[in-house]
């Protein structure tokens, strides 16, 4: 079974005891990761959100400023590029703009000019509670099929909003970060799916 690094993960969360998967909690820094495994990437987004803007325009403070991640994103997006994976962020994610990655679309892979490829797909399909759509951006050979549906989600992430009419359920942050085990499973078979560099 080939090895695959699992980068900006959870401490003792999906990724720890898999056969084959070494996983980088905050412990570990993933920002060193220096292969020579694939990795699957989950670099932090609350920088990089629909909301990083306004957080940092009412309180100001330079840690709160959108994209200061501590260079986590670059240097997952270094290490898929440097040795296959697939990197996840949320769908709008500020970051792929910042790095010239192409936006992605559901229902299909688009190669994008550095070789790599993205898309957009549900975790609902993959057993999330809420629709929570994903951009990928993926550094292999030739991309899987996915199940690009959306559908039969019956939450919906953050708080309910005063006024609006649904039949959805609100997560909670810990339930609405969780990546579900079909995902993260697909996630894996991707980075495994990567030719070892020499």
């Amino acid at each position: 079974m080939k090895t695959i690094a699992a980068l900006y993960v959870e401490t003792d969360g999906c990724y720890f005891g898999l056969d084959g998967v070494e996983p980088w909690d905050i412990k570990r820094d993933a920002r060193t990761y220096d292969g020579p495994h694939p990795v699957v990437a989950h670099p932090p987004c609350k920088r990089w959100g629909r909301m990083a803007r306004m957080m940092y325009a009412t309180h100001g403070h330079e840690h709160l400023r959108p994209g200061n991640d501590g260079g986590c994103f670059k240097a997952a997006l270094d290490a898929v590029r440097k040795w296959g994976g697939v990197l996840e962020h949320p769908a709008g994610t500020q970051a792929f703009r910042e790095f010239g990655i192409p936006r992605p679309f559901m229902g299909a892979w688009h190669r994008t000019i550095c070789g790599g490829w993205v898309t957009e797909v549900a975790q609902c399909q993959y057993g999330h509670k809420a629709r929570k759509l994903t951009w990928l951006y993926l550094h292999a050979a030739a991309p899987p099929s996915l199940d690009w549906r959306c559908e039969g989600y019956t939450h919906m992430i953050g708080p309910l909003r005063k006024g609006v009419d649904t039949d959805l359920q609100a997560l909670s942050r810990k339930e609405n970060l969780a990546t579900p085990q079909a995902f993260r499973d697909i996630l894996i078979k991707m980075a495994r799916s990567v030719e070892v560099k020499p």
